[in-house]
């Protein structure tokens, strides 16, 4: 098989099965700093976890909490920012005094720190995989703690693996949106709004999805439609695999 060669930031190696230290506590100086000033990029599973731990609705949470930017990776679809507080500490919404008030339901990115996490969809691979770095920032002073994790063990102590099962799930998603496939109708056209809905919006989708009467259109296990009705998250990869269905590419659904 063709070695494949990866160019990472200088100093910055996949740790593999290495261990790093890190812990982050209100015993530590720098506590609650990294929740200022800091771009946050959310995505789609984010936002479904945070608008049930506030308990508003997918479209009250965009409204108040989020940033529609150009896209970051490419630009034919829109990225979306946590918008901060609106005053000099430039803070998350949800910091409190004793820290985030969101805790069980934040974001992947702040799960994942301080590992930055990457995957691997060379086409030489069967399977994509994924591999860590460990970032490092001056005000951080986490890294001086003496509490040793494996990437491994740092995921499970997380509760990353939902997360990132759900963002690798989004990934080819936007891969998919990387390549325009709305060529000829502009930003923000029709299909790039539906999109948006399904990626951001999962209340309103709900209601598109019934309205239409999407899920009866292909042949679904009745276990999972019953899940799918049940469940944001289902209705989420459900979402997912219909845009890609929508879109002209390979889906798992087969319709009726």
């Amino acid at each position: 098989m063709k070695e494949i060669t990866k160019n990472f930031p200088e100093g910055m190696e996949p740790l593999g099965k290495k261990q790093f230290k890190f812990r982050c506590h209100d015993g530590v100086d720098c506590y609650m700093i990294c929740c200022r000033n800091v771009d946050m990029f959310l995505y789609p599973y984010d936002i479904l976890r945070l608008k049930e731990a506030l308990n508003i609705t997918s479209q009250e949470f965009i409204e108040q909490y989020v940033r529609v930017v150009k896209g970051v990776a490419h630009p034919y679809f829109p990225s979306v920012m946590l918008r901060l507080t609106d005053d000099e500490n430039k803070a998350c919404p949800f910091l409190s005094e004793i820290g985030c008030s969101v805790y069980n339901n934040r974001p992947s990115a702040c799960r994942t720190y301080p590992l930055e996490r990457g995957v691997d969809r060379s086409p030489e691979k069967r399977v994509a995989h994924d591999f860590y770095l460990l970032t490092s920032h001056d005000y951080c002073h986490g890294h001086k703690e003496e509490n040793f994790f494996t990437v491994k063990e740092w995921i499970r102590d997380q509760r990353l693996e939902d997360y990132n099962m759900m963002n690798d799930l989004w990934a080819e998603v936007d891969t998919i949106f990387s390549e325009n496939p709305w060529a000829g109708e502009g930003i923000g056209g029709p299909k790039q709004q539906i999109a948006f809905t399904i990626c951001y919006d999962i209340d309103n989708f709900r209601i598109m999805a019934a309205k239409h009467n999407l899920i009866e259109r292909f042949l679904i296990p009745r276990a999972q439609k019953r899940r799918i009705n049940e469940s944001d998250t289902e209705l989420l990869k459900f979402g997912f695999e219909w845009l890609k269905n929508f879109l002209g590419q390979p889906s798992s659904l087969i319709s009726k």
